[in-house]
């Protein structure tokens, strides 16, 4: 049995909680570059493409995470690849990612109505300029505050990250109450640390969205 005071825990959970920042980041930049691509295709002229993003997020909404961060450490050992926890975490997360925020900015998109469609197609712009000039800045508006909130999501996710030997934030906690035999106290600061980082992030989408929804004076 270790002794750690209070303090020690903390200071060794909050360096953990370091890698759970840095592998939201990667996750949610990273799924929104590929996001913003398959909205591109889900909204596009070409049926194929419809169909692949339409499966592909299908798969990623309807199987749990855990499972894919396990195809992504062990699944691509089969064909040869050697990833480690770091980057099959950031693989699967990204994946995870992409598919959610694919799906809120497609809603986002129509949710703009026809007529701006068919207001930007009477001034001759073509297909990418009606999305790039017209569609989607009005759509960004609204996708602000559920994309915000969908971070909270991919925060509380990298937790499941542990199960492949990825240490963060909770990973480091599992192994502080082992060695402590304290784990009401170490899980008791875990949660606290995820609500540090989670609370800001929520308190900032509801904001948004209510600046956002405010009627203009």
């Amino acid at each position: 049995m270790v002794d750690f005071s209070l303090l020690d825990v903390l200071r060794n959970l909050a360096l953990a909680a370091r890698w759970t920042i840095v592998l939201s980041l990667i996750a949610f930049l990273g799924g929104g570059l590929v996001g913003l691509t398959l909205l591109v295709l889900r909204i596009g002229r070409s049926p194929a493409a419809r169909t692949f993003v339409k499966a592909y997020v299908e798969l990623f909404q309807g199987t749990p995470l855990l499972m894919q961060l396990f195809l992504a450490y062990f699944g691509l050992a089969l064909f040869g690849f050697r990833t480690s926890a770091w980057t099959a975490a950031a693989l699967a997360l990204t994946l995870y990612s992409s598919a959610f925020l694919a799906e809120i900015w497609r809603g986002c998109v129509e949710a703009i109505p026809r007529g701006q469609w068919e207001a930007a197609q009477s001034l001759a712009l073509n297909w990418r300029e009606q999305l790039r000039h017209v569609i989607l800045p009005q759509a960004l508006r609204i996708a602000i505050p559920p994309t915000v909130g969908f971070l909270v999501q991919v925060v509380k996710g990298t937790a499941l990250a542990s199960i492949i030997g990825f240490i963060e934030l909770t990973k480091a906690g599992t192994m502080i109450a082992n060695a402590t035999f304290r784990p009401f106290l170490v899980y008791g600061c875990v949660a606290l640390l995820y609500f540090v980082l989670c609370f800001p992030v929520s308190l900032m989408a509801r904001r948004l969205e209510a600046k956002l929804n405010a009627p203009h004076r």
